[in-house]
C-alpha cells in the first residue's frame, strides 16, 4: 500500500515550509497581535511568567488563538500566563521586585520561594515513584504502577509551547533539583527486562517529540534491538499534534519520524501517541488534520486526554464537540482529568461534583463510539481515582448523599475497580478535600501512606 508520508521533493518542502518560532518572556512583545492586550495585561504576563514557565509559538499564535476574543479566548488562556494564577501576595511581591528593577538574583530567589510553596512534585513522585536498583535511585525513570514505566529522555524536557496548567512545570523553571531526566536508555531496557510485570514504557517530559528524529531513533533503536520480551507498548506523551503539527508534516525530519513509527509498529510493538487536546479549536486546522492522518497511516494509535479546566473547557458542549472531532479524525478519547494539586490549581480547578456533571452531560450527548473516555479522574498519591457520581443511600428515615469513587489504576493492584464512598462535598476539588462517608477512620488506602513504596507493593 502506498503511504502518504513519502519523502517530499525539495521544491515541495520549500513551497510549504513553515519555520518554527518560539516566544517567551524575553521576546513576547515581538508578537504582532500582542497589541490587542493592554499594558497592564502585558505586565501580568511578565509577573506570572517569572514564576511559571512561559513559551508559545507562531502556530499557536497565528492559527489557534482568536485574537478578536482575547483575553477570553480559551487557547490564549491555555498558553499565556494569567494574573489569577498566583495568590495576591505572591503577585504583589514579584510585581514589586520587577517595578523596582531588582537584580536577577533577587527575583529568582523570590520566584523559587514561591514555587516551593506550590507543591512542585505532587503525588509523591519524588519520594515514591523513583525506583532503586542496588541502592541507586534511577533518576529519569518513574515506576508507579506495575505495568507502566515512565521514562524522561534528556533531550525531551521542553515543549513546543507550554500549557499554563501543566503539572510538569518544575521541569521548565531552571531549578535543577526538580528535574527528572536521563539519556541512559540502557538503564531503561535493563530495568524493563528485570521487571517482568512491565508491559508499557511511556516516554514523557516535557515532550519527547520536541527531540529530533535522530535523537528519538537512538532510544527506539536500543529498545527494538534488545526488545524485552515483556514489552508490549511504547507510548509517547505529547502535545505536538496540538501545538506544532508541522512536526509530522513539514519539519525536515518529519518523514523520517513517520518511518520510525512504522518500523516500531512492524516490529510487533504497539505504538500509542498519548495526545493532549484541551479544546476543539486544536482539532480544526488543516495542519492538525493532515498530521493526524499521516500518523495514523503508520499504524500508530492516537489516544486523547486533557484536564477539565475552569474558563477553558468547563462546558459539556465543548467536551462533546471535542470527543466527536477526535473520533472523526480516528483518535480514541481516553481520559478527562482533574487538574493536579500543584502550581496554579486554584485558578483552573472546578469542584469535583461540577467536573462530574460536565462529564456526564457531555457523555450523554455522544454516541457509544466516543464513550471510550474515562473520567473525571484524579492522578493522586495512591493512583488514578475516578468520580463515578453522586448517589443517594437510604438510611432508615432519611437519605444520605454520597460521592461514589473507584480506582482506575492504583499502587496496590487490589484497589483497582473497588468502589468507595465519600461524604458529599460540592466544594471539594481534590481527593484530600474528601472524607469517608461511613467511618471516621479515613479511607481504606490512607493508612498505607506512610509506608508506601513500590517495591513493597510488588512483593504483595
Amino acid at each position: 500500500m502506498k503511504r502518504d508520508f513519502k519523502m517530499r521533493t525539495n521544491e515541495e518542502m520549500n513551497n510549504r515550509f513553515i519555520a518554527y518560532r518560539s516566544y517567551s518572556l524575553n521576546n513576547f512583545a515581538c508578537i504582532p497581535q500582542i497589541n490587542a492586550l493592554t499594558a497592564e495585561q502585558q505586565f501580568d504576563i511578565k509577573v506570572i511568567g517569572t514564576v511559571f514557565p512561559f513559551k508559545v509559538n507562531n502556530y499557536v499564535v497565528n492559527e489557534l488563538i482568536n485574537w478578536g476574543n482575547v483575553p477570553d479566548d480559551p487557547i490564549f488562556r491555555l498558553t499565556f500566563p494569567q494574573k489569577g494564577m498566583l495568590a495576591e501576595q505572591d503577585y504583589a511581591e514579584i510585581a514589586g521586585a520587577l517595578n523596582r528593577n531588582a537584580s536577577k538574583e533577587e527575583i529568582k530567589e523570590i520566584a523559587n520561594r514561591i514555587r516551593l510553596r506550590l507543591n512542585p512534585h505532587p503525588a509523591g513522585q519524588m519520594e515514591l515513584n523513583v525506583p532503586e536498583v542496588n541502592g541507586v535511585r534511577l533518576r529519569g525513570i518513574q515506576h508507579k504502577y506495575p505495568q507502566t514505566v515512565l521514562f524522561f529522555p534528556g533531550q525531551g524536557q521542553t515543549c513546543h509551547a507550554y500549557c499554563t496548567f501543566c503539572f510538569r512545570w518544575p521541569q521548565f523553571v531552571g531549578m535543577d533539583d526538580m528535574k527528572f531526566a536521563t539519556r541512559d536508555v540502557e538503564m531503561l531496557t535493563n530495568y524493563i527486562q528485570n521487571n517482568k510485570e512491565v508491559t508499557d514504557v511511556l516516554f514523557t517530559g516535557g515532550d519527547p517529540l520536541i527531540m529530533s528524529t535522530a535523537n528519538l531513533h537512538a532510544y527506539m533503536d536500543h529498545l527494538l534491538l534488545t526488545k524485552p520480551e515483556n514489552l508490549q507498548t511504547i507510548r509517547l506523551g505529547t502535545k505536538a499534534l496540538g501545538y506544532w503539527p508541522y512536526r509530522f508534516i513539514l519539519d525536515k525530519d518529519a518523514d523520517d519520524l513517520l518511518r520510525l513509527f512504522e518500523r516500531i509498529v512492524k516490529s510487533g510493538i504497539n505504538l500509542s501517541i498519548m495526545a493532549h487536546f484541551t479544546h476543539p479549536a486544536e482539532l480544526e486546522t488543516r495542519a492538525v488534520k493532515e498530521a493526524i492522518s499521516r500518523v495514523r497511516n503508520t499504524g500508530t494509535q492516537i489516544r486523547t486526554q486533557s484536564p477539565v479546566l475552569r474558563n477553558i473547557n468547563d462546558d459539556p458542549g465543548v467536551w462533546a464537540d471535542m470527543w466527536r472531532k477526535q473520533v472523526n479524525l480516528n483518535c480514541i478519547p481516553y481520559y478527562m482529568f482533574i487538574p493536579r494539586d500543584t502550581g496554579a490549581q486554584g485558578y483552573f480547578a472546578v469542584p469535583l461534583v461540577q467536573a462530574w456533571n460536565i462529564f456526564r452531560k457531555a457523555y450523554r450527548q455522544v454516541s457509544g463510539i466516543c464513550r471510550t473516555v474515562r473520567g473525571p479522574s484524579m492522578s493522586c498519591t495512591w493512583g488514578k481515582i475516578q468520580l463515578l457520581g453522586v448517589s443517594e443511600i437510604p438510611m432508615g428515615t432519611f437519605t444520605k448523599k454520597v460521592m461514589t469513587l473507584r480506582f482506575l489504576q492504583a499502587r496496590n493492584p487490589d484497589w483497582v475497580a473497588r468502589p468507595f464512598f465519600a461524604e458529599y462535598d460540592e466544594k471539594a476539588i481534590w481527593i484530600d478535600d474528601l472524607r469517608p462517608a461511613f467511618t471516621d477512620e479515613g479511607f481504606f488506602f490512607e493508612e498505607t501512606k506512610a509506608k508506601l513504596s513500590f517495591e513493597n507493593q510488588l512483593r504483595k
